[in-house]
Order: C-alpha cells, then sequence, then structure tokens
C-alpha cells in the first residue's frame, strides 16, 4: 500500500472518529445509533491501517478491540430490530 494510502486512511479514520464523538456529544446520535458504530468502526480500520505500516503496535490493538466493540454493537442493533 502506498504511503499516501496509509496516510489517507489514517486521516479518514480521525475524521471518522471525530464525527461520532462530535455527533453523540451534541445528541445527533446516540450510542444505540448504527451511525455512531459505523463512524467508529470505520475509524478504527482507518487508524489499524495506518498503526500497523507506522509500527505503533499497542495503538494497532486498541484499536482492532475499538472495532471488535463497534461490530458487536452493530450486531445488537441488527438483532434488536428484525421483526
Amino acid at each position: 500500500m502506498s504511503g499516501i494510502a496509509i496516510e489517507a486512511a489514517g486521516w479518514i479514520g480521525a475524521i471518522c472518529v471525530f464525527a461520532a464523538y462530535v455527533a453523540l456529544s451534541t445528541g445527533r446520535l446516540t450510542g444505540k445509533s448504527a451511525l455512531f458504530h459505523w463512524l467508529n468502526m470505520v475509524g478504527a480500520v482507518g487508524f489499524v491501517i495506518n498503526t500497523w505500516a507506522h509500527r505503533a503496535i499497542p495503538s494497532m490493538v486498541l484499536n482492532i478491540v475499538w472495532a471488535g466493540v463497534g461490530a458487536y454493537a452493530l450486531l445488537r442493533i441488527m438483532r434488536h430490530n428484525q421483526p
């Protein structure tokens, strides 16, 4: 993967996580919102790509766990919304 793509993944991740936090803090989204968890998951994946390339292993592991929490929350939301 090229250096530009790796840096873009990191910046997109940062923007997604920041947007999720702002939306939650301003009441535009809730912690039970699928969009909130999608933003966090996409953000975490972007951080994983970037931190892996920079060999920042502790941050990479944290973001893998962060994405897992988001995936778990999305599964719960999807199960709850089934007819």
